[in-house]
């Protein structure tokens, strides 16, 4: 009966492994895998995702890969190994990250929840342990397919013993014609490069101004976890440290250094160590005119140089992507009416959603419609107007076709495959709200932390999701959005999530002072009267009066009924319903 059960099929699977790892782990575990988590989502996921392949599993080091065709297999492998060719060049061998690839075609079982196990897995994987460090090796059969298919530089190594395999297995390993080995030498004044269609950032090297040879690695070890965490963030293009860091050590004009490298915006810092002190100063400059658009400094204790520089880098990432994202928006609105793209469209329909005014709410979903019928397939103009679409049904009478469009666009999101982490959570929260369905809604905003997770707007929306649901576990996120965005409109989020928490815990004091915040953040109805609530079944009743007719004035046909609608878990909702008839509230 159970061989019955085994389910056998051909595939090609490729094997993948880091050179060195522990080698490099025990060096810098950390940093390692940061370095690490930033390949798999810029290069190694889009990559497979391209030619059509399936993760099988991940190690700490490695990956295991399924594709139906051993030419997307190959190809795959060749994209990968010239990728990280190009994030290589210009680093020392002993900060390099290089893999090994094996590709094999063959008989593999398929296991109930996904996982490949048989010769085809384990001649893969042993192919991988033969190739060089940043080379591809193919078994005979998987090189017997490809051949006429691909233009491919294969040396044959003749019949070859693999580890804990029978038979010998004759193999081919194919050469990596890195595009970094063959390009020519750049022009001594190279020629102004045309700006990517959105918005574009280089990381300068952080000045030195210490003396002191040891904040050099420092300065630039930041520099490096910037780049990789403002990466994360798929609205932007982001030049490579190899090309920024041709200014290591020269005075910059940043409108020359913008146009050299074809970015619209420049971070550049510095680094000043007095004792066991240090200071980090950073700027974030509109290139074409030299406007700075943000500035700040950080102060730390250098005992522990990693864990501040972690800290620096989340603080700098967390910050630059609104401050972008703003400047984005304002030059947006200079641009003509005729000339605007789907990109601009989204941007002019932000600038009304985030005033969370129902008639700017109203104005912006023809901006979005018009930007999705440009691009049908654009996640974060999906995102948008589902949050409009929800915004509408919670403040004009809960029409069911509003919050019927707002969860079809928020499974667009999901079912698009993106990599917008802001997209992702808009999409999580709406899903959880407006349909109540907690798994799905943190599964896709464990995504959009694990896509970025200096993102305050994620952690905004993953507190809302996780307190909602009666998971204390929203505290963390809350703080953590607060600290990368203190000064964000969000943030409302945070302090409605905390408090949230706090009724479910039973602390009616705390919650009706989280209420109270986040009122003052924006000054909703709801958060007045959310107050009100608390401070009732906090037995302040007198204190809850005021602050009740407060809200009844910005909205006098409330009804308890909203709080239903928020996808509350029913415990929750059962306090507040309580707290709302002691104050004598209409449900």
């Amino acid at each position: 009966m159970a061989s019955e059960e085994i389910k056998r099929k051909l595939a090609a699977i490729l094997a993948a492994d880091v050179v060195g790892y522990s080698r490099l782990a025990g060096a810098d575990e950390e940093t390692t895998l940061a370095r690490l988590r930033a390949l798999r989502s810029d290069l190694i996921d889009p990559a497979v995702a391209l030619h059509n392949g399936r993760i099988v599993k991940r190690t700490g080091d490695g990956a295991l890969v399924e594709f139906r065709s051993v030419v997307d297999a190959t190809r795959c492998a060749l994209d990968v190994q010239n990728g990280m060719a190009e994030r290589n060049a210009g680093l020392p061998p002993e900060r390099r990250i290089e893999f090994r690839i094996g590709v094999h075609v063959g008989d593999v079982v398929e296991e109930s929840d996904g996982d490949l196990m048989g010769d085809g897995v384990n001649v893969a994987a042993r192919l991988e342990g033969v190739a060089k460090p940043g080379g591809v090796c193919l078994s005979d059969g998987a090189y017997r397919l490809v051949k006429a298919k691909l233009d491919l530089d294969a040396q044959d190594l003749g019949e070859t013993k693999l580890k804990n395999i029978a038979e010998p297995v004759r193999v081919y390993s194919v050469a990596v014609r890195s595009k970094v080995a063959s390009a020519p030498a750049a022009a001594a004044s190279p020629a102004p490069l045309t700006l990517p269609e959105k918005p574009s950032i280089a990381v300068l090297p952080f000045q030195n101004m210490s003396g002191d040879p040891e904040q050099e690695y420092f300065a630039d070890g930041m520099v490096e976890d910037i780049i990789t965490g403002l990466a994360r963030i798929k609205w932007l293009f982001v030049i490579a440290r190899n090309s920024s860091f041709i200014y290591k050590g020269k005075a910059v004009d940043i409108r020359q250094a913008g146009r050299e490298l074809g970015v619209r915006y420049v971070l550049e810092g510095s680094v000043r160590k007095a004792g066991n002190r240090v200071r980090i100063t950073a700027q974030l400059i509109e290139a074409e005119t030299g406007a700075h658009l943000w500035a700040d400094r950080y102060d730390g204790a250098i005992e522990d140089v990693f864990d501040l520089q972690d800290q620096i880098t989340d603080r700098i990432v967390g910050v630059v992507e609104p401050s972008l994202r703003q400047s984005e928006i304002e030059r947006s609105r200079r641009k003509r009416p005729d000339s605007l793209g789907a990109y601009d469209l989204y941007l002019r329909a932000l600038a009304h959603v985030a005033l969370l005014h129902p008639k700017e709410v109203e104005a912006a979903r023809p901006l979005l419609e018009q930007a999705l019928k440009l691009d049908p397939g654009y996640a974060a103009a999906h995102a948008l107007i589902a949050r409009c679409h929800e915004m509408r049904y919670m403040s004009a009478g809960f029409q069911e076709e509003e919050k019927a469009a707002a969860l079809r666009h928020a499974h667009a999101v999901i079912a698009s495959g993106a990599d917008d982490s802001t997209a992702l959570a808009i999409s999580a929260q709406i899903i959880a709200q407006l349909e109540r369905d907690y798994r799905t809604a943190r599964r896709v905003i464990e995504r959009a932390l694990s896509l970025n997770p200096s993102s305050a707007m994620a952690h905004f929306y993953a507190a809302r999701v996780l307190a909602f649901n009666g998971d204390a576990g929203a505290v963390l996120h809350a703080q953590r959005a607060l600290r990368l965005s203190p000064f964000d409109r969000m943030a409302y989020e945070a302090y409605g999530s905390l408090g949230v928490v706090a009724v479910h815990e039973g602390r009616y004091d705390d919650a009706a002072a989280c209420a109270a915040q986040a009122a003052q953040v924006v000054g909703f109805s709801s958060f007045y009267i959310f107050q009100a609530i608390a401070l009732a079944l906090a037995g302040r009743m007198a204190e809850a009066k005021p602050v009740l007719a407060r809200g009844l004035a910005l909205e006098p046909n409330f009804r308890l009924r909203l709080f239903t609608e928020f996808g509350l878990e029913e415990s929750i909702v059962d306090r507040i319903l309580a707290g709302g008839r002691l104050l004598g509230l209409p449900e």
